[in-house]
């Protein structure tokens, strides 16, 4: 596992993790799987557990997604160093 924090939202990377390349955004009491995508962009992943809880937040959420997005290659490299160019 590789974690990095940044704007007080830490990104985790878990050496199970899969395809799409993803990261695993906490803030305050939310967690959000980010896919990190190979155009430069970030988005919620399409899973049914992307979000716990299940009524987090909208501005959470969103927080996490904005950092994410400012942080891409940083994050990109993160997910990189542990599994490889994806």
């Amino acid at each position: 596992m590789g974690s990095i924090r940044f704007e007080g939202v830490r990104f985790a990377v878990f050496s199970n993790d899969h395809r799409p390349r993803n990261v695993h955004g906490s803030y305050a009491e939310v967690v959000v799987i980010v896919d990190v995508l190979a155009d430069g962009g970030v988005k919620v992943a399409k899973r049914v557990n992307a979000i716990k809880p299940g009524n987090a937040s909208r501005a959470d959420i969103r927080r996490v997604l904005s950092v994410a997005a400012k942080h891409f290659n940083e994050l990109a490299a993160l997910r990189e160093k542990n599994h490889g160019t994806t």
